[in-house]
């Protein structure tokens, strides 16, 4: 009997694992309002050199032509000011329609001054993140994710000796204190730290959500559970969006999307952890005592009562861990795992902070570009779920990938004037990204062992978070060759979709529980010369 079908005798996908997805689910609402934040609360407004003062020593009584020279557009210019007042642009014949004319120009060496709109208080007007301070915006969002980086390694090896479910109620609370810090930041080093151990406990809510949900549940219902989770995170875009418009103030929307997880602490002590894990690190005692509240939670007490020890044991699953991050390492086998899915990971999330971080750039009202990449995602997040189910784990992953690319580099063809067809490609990428974000949980997931399956979504976070760490640095490039980032961000997802060919089909396929049965399954395919999934447990 394998624990699948102990699961199934134990009421399968009964009262308790619905309840227990919903809880886990909730957070993941919240939790994707931390990845794109700074699209609101670090947005840039209209701004241009504040005026050299007028010799009665007044700023406000200069006017701006003749303070600040204008661009093509006939807009002031950002970053640069007269260095004498321009009175003769005042006459209607102003020398070079208000550029001065060769005049000389210099820095903003007053500060900013910043237009309303749409963006009123954000980093960027707090600490002047413009010209030549402006690529600290993007090294802010680079330093995020070097912390979910971090996370993804330090927190997968950890809930793989000390539990899911602990280490998962640890990431709450240091979400929610280090969002409360962010939001009372008084200098910009301060808001980057914060925001690095808010990006670690982001990272480890992902992983032990998804390993959770993995392992309390049959495998029937392994693709609906990861599509369900999927959505929640649709869901956060379209929340996101709501709440970044009623509160502008970036201060407010970063404490906002943090309190609530102060409650989703306090209620986590309440979700038993992964009897699988706790088999495998060899306290069955605790397992039977969880099994044994789900069999009545679900309404079979009975069967419940049957459990003992000596059963657990019979699973095959008891004895150590048996994982680790050499695990990842140790055979051909698992290596060529570990590889397809560090390069799946990777240009998922690289392709998708690509497009998801760079809002303004499409010329949209950033609201309405937020809430149509949020839309896109219930479409696409369908598809892959009948894809995942009908065609196979590694069909959705690299159609999904092929689409996201194709769309990013079918950009490159669009002119800058046709701002709706390229948004539309944008959008379509985006969700090809969603839909293979939303499948890579689901096939990572069933492709590594109990024993490492936490190390395996660790190495896959991690990936994804050097991904989400480049993608600003690559965007930063189009400064000096406009061409640069959408070749980058379309051609890698390709290579990765012809990668996932590589890896072995998952689709009703037992979840294996230790490194041995793993391996035994290998070993046995390749004896018969047949191909068997990698992850099959039927040795």
């Amino acid at each position: 009997m394998t624990f699948a079908e102990l699961l199934a005798r134990l009421g399968g996908m009964g009262r308790f694992q619905v309840c227990y997805v919903a809880a886990l689910a909730t957070p993941l609402v919240m939790l994707v309002s931390h990845n794109v934040l700074q699209n609101f609360t670090a947005g840039v407004p209209e701004h241009h050199c504040r005026p050299r003062a007028a010799p009665n020593g007044s700023a406000a009584a200069v006017p701006l032509v003749v303070a600040i020279p204008h661009d093509g557009h006939q807009r002031p210019q950002r970053c640069r000011r007269f260095v004498e007042h321009q009175w003769g642009l005042l006459g209607v014949n102003g020398t070079n329609n208000g550029t001065g004319g060769g005049a000389a120009t210099e820095p903003c060496r007053d500060g900013w001054t910043y237009h309303g709109g749409v963006f009123t208080r954000t980093v960027v007007t707090e600490w002047d993140l413009v010209c030549e301070s402006k690529a600290l915006r993007d090294v802010a969002q680079s330093i995020y994710m070097a912390g979910v980086l971090l996370g993804s390694i330090l927190f997968g090896v950890l809930s793989d000796r000390w539990g899911r479910r602990l280490v998962l109620s640890w990431c709450y609370l240091q979400l929610g204190v280090s969002g409360t810090v962010t939001s009372v930041a008084p200098t910009f080093v301060t808001y980057c730290v914060c925001r690095c151990l808010g990006g670690m406990a982001m990272a480890g809510v992902t992983l032990n959500s998804a390993s959770l949900c993995m392992e309390w549940i049959p495998t029937s219902a392994r693709a609906v559970v990861g599509t369900i989770n999927g959505y929640s995170y649709t869901l956060g875009q379209f929340v996101l969006a709501g709440v970044a418009f009623a509160l502008p103030h970036w201060r407010h929307l970063q404490l906002a999307v943090s309190l609530p997880f102060f409650l989703f602490f306090l209620y986590s002590w309440l979700l038993p952890e992964s009897a699988r894990w706790q088999v495998i690190a060899g306290r069955p005692d605790l397992a039977l005592r969880g099994l044994r509240k789900v069999a009545r939670v679900n309404g079979r007490r009975d069967e419940g009562d049957k459990l003992n020890t000596e059963v657990l044991q019979a699973l095959g699953v008891a004895g150590g861990t048996g994982g680790g991050v050499g695990s990842l390492i140790r055979s051909r086998g698992v290596r060529r795992v570990s590889g397809g899915v560090a390069c799946v990971w990777f240009s998922t999330s690289f392709a998708y902070y690509g497009l998801a971080m760079d809002l303004q750039g499409f010329g949209v009202d950033v609201y309405v570009s937020q809430l149509l990449f949020a839309a896109v995602d219930v479409p696409a997040k369908l598809a892959s779920a009948v894809v995942v189910m009908r065609g196979g784990r590694r069909m959705a992953q690299g159609g999904s990938l092929a689409l996201a690319g194709g769309c990013i580099l079918a950009t490159m063809l669009v002119p800058s004037e046709l701002q709706a067809l390229r948004l539309s490609l944008a959008v379509i990428g985006k969700g090809a990204l969603a839909a293979s974000f939303n499948c890579a949980y689901i096939f990572t997931g069933e492709l590594f062992p109990t024993a490492i399956r936490q190390t395996g979504l660790g190495l896959g976070g991690t990936m994804a978070r050097v991904g989400g760490m480049m993608a600003p640095l690559v965007r930063m490039a189009g400064d000096v060759v406009p061409a640069l980032p959408p070749v980058i961000y379309g051609v890698t997802p390709v290579v990765s979709a012809l990668l996932t060919l590589l890896l072995p089909e998952t689709r009703n396929v037992p979840l294996p529980e230790t490194c041995a049965t793993w391996r035994a399954g290998h070993a046995k395919a390749t004896d018969a010369t047949v191909t068997v999934p990698l992850s099959d447990t039927r040795a």
